[in-house]
């Protein structure tokens, strides 16, 4: 079974930095993709990065600039830096995987990151 555990999300003031992890229970080699989006309350989830299995990066416009998305394959986990972060930054961050050959999606439960002004 696929798993993808999220970790790192909590409480900043604005302008702080959070380091996101997603650490999946199988190789990451065998995802062709892996990215993170996240839902505030009410509203609907939004991709904010992804990266592929060949490290290419691509970043919501909210995100470019201030986010970064990295991958570890020797630790079989993914990363989201988030610097400069502002309140319209506080939802739910979610990781998701689409794994190569079947195209099957998977999503980890979230992480919380809630930024204060």
């Amino acid at each position: 079974q696929v798993q993808l555990v999220e970790s790192g999300g909590g409480s900043v003031q604005a302008g702080g930095s959070l380091r996101l992890s997603c650490a999946a229970s199988i190789k990451i080699l065998t995802f062709a993709a892996m990215g993170w989006y996240r839902q505030a309350p009410g509203k609907q989830r939004e991709v904010v990065a992804s990266i592929s299995d060949g490290g290419k990066t691509t970043y919501a416009v909210s995100a470019e600039g201030r986010f970064t998305i990295s991958r570890d394959n020797t630790k079989d986990t993914v990363y989201l830096q988030m610097n400069n972060l502002e309140p319209e930054d506080t939802a739910r961050y979610y990781c998701t995987a689409v794994r190569r050959l079947t195209g099957a999606n998977y999503w980890g439960q979230g992480t919380q990151v809630t930024v204060s002004a």
